[in-house]
């Protein structure tokens, strides 16, 4: 069992050349709209989601591992994406306390146009500066939301995260129906509750199918036919899904709609030109993108299940996503290069 993990995880690991990213969907999709005279209403649309989703940092612009602030059209970025349930029910019951269920890193590279994708196991054990304790990486939203999970993830990783994407799972179903939908090879049958905690609401079998919005959630969420660390390989997947759905012929007359889905569900510090910045930057060729992994084990400490990283594992990424970025300095990632 544990031989095939790895293998799969290793096949994984291969680097590849796709046209995908998720959020330079919408600059190159705003790019492909005004080559056909799309491109006015939907560009301003789009301006609006962007500045009523924007919301800044309590650190303000600069990352404190950068001496300046990034400027996405001359400087490689990086970016936190993260996925929290925040529907009215979870308000209800955890009002703004609520856990990341997804959480994964991206460095985009202009220089030759590539993107280095970090999935982060959500029970990963690590060390919480507003805890000041180690605990699984999901609660350090729960205790600072979005500034404390961004300073946990540059404390583990030792890189500066300069910007953030924060999106419920409400706009994620909204998206993918809006799309029409995604094709996904599901690796096992499985029953999993959806998006109202209704269980056993979702029901899916093993094989290669069209998933809706739930379907697609249920897949990127469930916790049972695999482990922690394959299920941020399914997120990773499904993301690519939604960013090739999104890039394909016939989109471009579904963007009202799709902006539309976005909405108020998704908080950011990109603004808008930001977005088109990256865009700009990402434009014009195939994407160079490598899905990567965390390494390490389970563990039960003091009773409670754990993913604990391998340090080896760790440092490794942490240098990948160093060079990646093309900063420098072991200890204060300051200098852009």
């Amino acid at each position: 069992m544990k031989s095939n993990l790895r293998q799969e995880r290793n096949e994984k690991r291969s680097s590849r050349k796709r046209r995908i990213m998720l959020l330079v969907i919408l600059p190159l999709l705003l790019i492909i709209g005004g080559a056909v005279g799309y491109g006015s209403y939907i560009y301003n649309k789009a301006r609006a989601v962007v500045n009523n989703s924007y919301k800044e940092l309590d650190r303000g612009t600069k990352s404190n591992k950068r001496e300046e602030t990034v400027q996405p059209l001359k400087d490689n970025v990086s970016i936190l994406i993260m996925g929290v349930d925040e529907s009215e029910q979870r308000k209800k019951e955890y009002g703004d306390a609520v856990r990341t269920d997804a959480l994964l890193v991206a460095t985009i590279n202009k220089t030759d146009k590539s993107v280095k994708l970090l999935s982060i196991p959500r029970d990963t054990r690590v060390y919480i500066p507003s805890r000041q304790k180690k605990d699984k990486i999901n609660h350090a939203h729960v205790f600072g939301g979005v500034d404390s999970t961004i300073e946990t993830v540059e404390g583990f990783l030792d890189i500066p995260i300069d910007y953030y994407v924060k999106f419920n799972f409400e706009s994620f179903i909204k998206i993918v129906d809006t799309l029409g939908g995604i094709d996904m090879d599901v690796p096992v049958t499985f029953t999993e509750q959806n998006s109202k905690d209704q269980a056993g609401a979702v029901h899916l079998k093993k094989g290669y199918q069209h998933l809706n919005g739930e379907q697609a959630l249920a897949l990127a969420r469930t916790r049972h036919i695999d482990s922690d660390q394959m299920r941020g390989q399914r997120q990773q997947l499904v993301l690519e899904a939604i960013a090739n759905k999104a890039l394909s012929a016939g989109t471009i007359n579904k963007l009202g709609p799709l902006i539309d889905a976005i909405g108020t569900n998704m908080k950011t510090n990109l603004t808008f030109d930001d977005i088109m910045a990256i865009g700009k930057n990402m434009a014009g060729s195939n994407l160079n993108m490598e899905k990567v992994q965390i390494e390490g084990e389970d563990q039960y400490i003091d009773k409670i299940y754990y993913y604990v990283p391998k340090e080896e594992s760790v440092n490794k990424l942490s240098e990948l996503l160093q060079q990646h970025l093309g900063v420098s300095g072991k200890e204060e990632h300051k200098t852009i290069k």
